[in-house]
C-alpha cells in the first residue's frame, strides 16, 4: 500500500512533464498553414462514348469531403472554406490547374498559404488516374505533385486512391 502512494505522485509528475513537452512542442511549430481546397474535377477523355455517370459525380463529391476531413483531422492545415464568390469564379472561369495562376489568386483572396486542388483523368471505366496539386499562395509555385493509378471506376477504387496518395507520399512530405 505504501509503495503505491509513491507511484501516484510519481506517475502525475511523469504525466504533467509529458504534456508540458506536447504542449512546448506544439508552441514551437507555430500556427499550421491555412489550405483552400478548390475542388476536384472529373476530365473525361471519352465523354462522347462513356458519358460522365452520376455516380461519378457522386464520387467527386465524396473525395472533395475525404480530402478535407483527412486533412483536418491531420491537424496538418487549417482548411479554409470557399466563399460563394470564389465558388462563383471557380464555376464560370477556366479549369483549375489550367488557368495561369487564378489558382493563387483565389488563395490570396481567401487568405489562405496553401491551395490544393484534385484531377481524375478517366480513360476508360477501367483506367483512370487521380491527381493531387498543391500550390503556395504567396509564389504561385507547386509544392506538391503526384499522381497515382486507378484500376476500376468505384466508388472503392477512388477512395482507397485518395487515401494511397495522402498517406504514402502527402503526409510523409512538408508543403
Amino acid at each position: 500500500m505504501v509503495g503505491s502512494r509513491r507511484f501516484i505522485p510519481l506517475l502525475l509528475i511523469a504525466v504533467a512533464a509529458l504534456l508540458q513537452m506536447s504542449f512546448a512542442q506544439t508552441a514551437a511549430a507555430g500556427p499550421v498553414p491555412r489550405l483552400a481546397f478548390l475542388g476536384l474535377r472529373l476530365q473525361n477523355d471519352n465523354e462522347g462514348l462513356e458519358p460522365t455517370t452520376d455516380a461519378e459525380r457522386n464520387r467527386i463529391a465524396i473525395i472533395e469531403r475525404q480530402f478535407t476531413s483527412s486533412l483536418k483531422a491531420s491537424g496538418s492545415y487549417d482548411i479554409v472554406p470557399l466563399t460563394s464568390d470564389i465558388r462563383a469564379k471557380i464555376a464560370s472561369g477556366q479549369f483549375v490547374g489550367a488557368c495561369g495562376g487564378c489558382e493563387a489568386a483565389y488563395g490570396n483572396e481567401l487568405k489562405a498559404d496553401r491551395v490544393a486542388w484534385i484531377t481524375v483523368q478517366k480513360v476508360s471505366n477501367l483506367i483512370l488516374n487521380m491527381n493531387l496539386y498543391v500550390a503556395d499562395t504567396a509564389t504561385d509555385k507547386l509544392t506538391f505533385l503526384k499522381s497515382v493509378d486507378i484500376r476500376g471506376n468505384t466508388d472503392e477504387s477512388w477512395s482507397r486512391s485518395l487515401k494511397y496518395l495522402l498517406d504514402n507520399y502527402f503526409y510523409d512530405q512538408k508543403s
